[in-house]
């Protein structure tokens, strides 16, 4: 199988490689530049592509691979929001994704935004590298004792709930399917609007979908319990921008950790610092004191990358047997 491999970066090819003697049948090229219409090009000849999480996979894009002949489509990633499933459908693309690379990765990243955000780090680190000691500003809150709001329990939100948890937290949680093994654990469903107005720490770990696009907006941002931490190291549009900014300016919060925010696809995992950014969301969001925003890196660790290279070249060798990885097939 003959794989290009989209918006490469070192980390990807030191995992890739690291991995690919055990694969002989597979052959991998890797591309610096993202997916778009002139580079859908160059897959002509290829069976797959390698595609992350901010890839445009609509219907348009997948005709341009349809026709350049690729029939796989392999997520190095476990979101599929860009995708159009129902096209790939239509042109007999078989698509993959990595479902559960490393839950712990993201939720150890979520508690090191609240935690950062919380002890305002980002302005002690400056403060001090200025030889300010000064303490002025940088009072946070004890988590022991506090409680903690978990939207979604899936892997990531459990690793997150148990982390919660040893911190001596009181965790509640929010999903349409409570887990059982969490409810032994300690952890109380609660109807969201209860979650919202009794926590003081929230963090989202549930996918995009048209339910929850936008979940958090004016409405659910005035539910909240004043003063509290908000992290999302899910998907972007799980946050209304706008309403986000609104709420900050009211004082509603006391910080925000965002990984993953509207409009970041120009952004995410580009180096961007000698341009002017088109969108005001990111510089708005930016120049608030209590807000920290890091580039969609939670799944960046070691043991994520390893884990992400052995399952996608797993489910391109599952494709070549023909027998596709039920659990990691996206569908209609």
């Amino acid at each position: 199988m003959k794989i290009l491999f989209y918006d490469a970066k070192p980390y990807d090819r030191e995992s890739f490689d690291a991995h690919l003697p055990d694969y002989p049948s597979i052959t991998l090229d890797y591309i610096e530049a993202d997916l778009t219409p002139r580079t859908a090009r160059l897959a002509q000849g290829y069976d797959a592509i390698c595609a992350f999480v901010n890839a445009d996979l609509g219907r348009d894009m997948l005709r341009l691979l349809y026709e350049a002949g690729v029939k796989t489509i392999l997520l190095r990633c476990a979101g599929f929001n860009q995708l159009d499933a129902y096209a790939a459908d239509e042109y007999d693309m078989t698509v993959l994704r990595v479902p559960g690379y490393s839950p712990e990765a993201v939720a150890e990243h979520a508690m090191a935004l609240a935690l950062a955000i919380n002890r305002r780090l980002h302005k002690a680190y400056i403060k001090v590298r200025e030889n300010n000691f000064s303490l002025v500003g940088l009072t946070g809150m004890t988590f022991r004792g506090k409680v903690a709001g978990i939207v979604g329990t899936g892997k990531i939100g459990q690793a997150m709930c148990r982390i919660c948890r040893g911190f001596g937290m009181r965790v509640l949680a929010y999903d349409k399917y409570p887990s059982d093994e969490m409810r032994g654990e300690g952890v109380e469903y609660v109807p969201l609007e209860q979650l919202l107005a009794q926590s003081d720490l929230v963090s989202l770990h549930c996918p995009l979908t048209d339910e929850t696009y936008h979940m958090i907006r004016t409405e659910t941002i005035h539910q909240m319990k004043p003063g509290c931490i908000l992290i999302n190291t899910s998907r972007g549009a799980l946050v209304d921008s706008q309403d986000l900014i609104e709420g900050i300016r009211d004082h509603r919060f006391f910080g925000v950790g965002l990984d993953v925010y509207e409009e970041e696809n120009d952004n995410v995992f580009e180096n961007r610092e000698d341009d002017i950014l088109k969108s005001s969301i990111t510089a708005r969001l930016l120049s608030f004191p209590n807000v920290i925003i890091t580039s969609h890196q939670g799944f960046l660790t070691r043991e994520a990358l390893d884990a992400i290279a052995r399952t996608t070249l797993d489910n391109a060798v599952s494709v070549e047997q023909h027998a596709p990885i039920e659990a990691n097939l996206v569908g209609v």
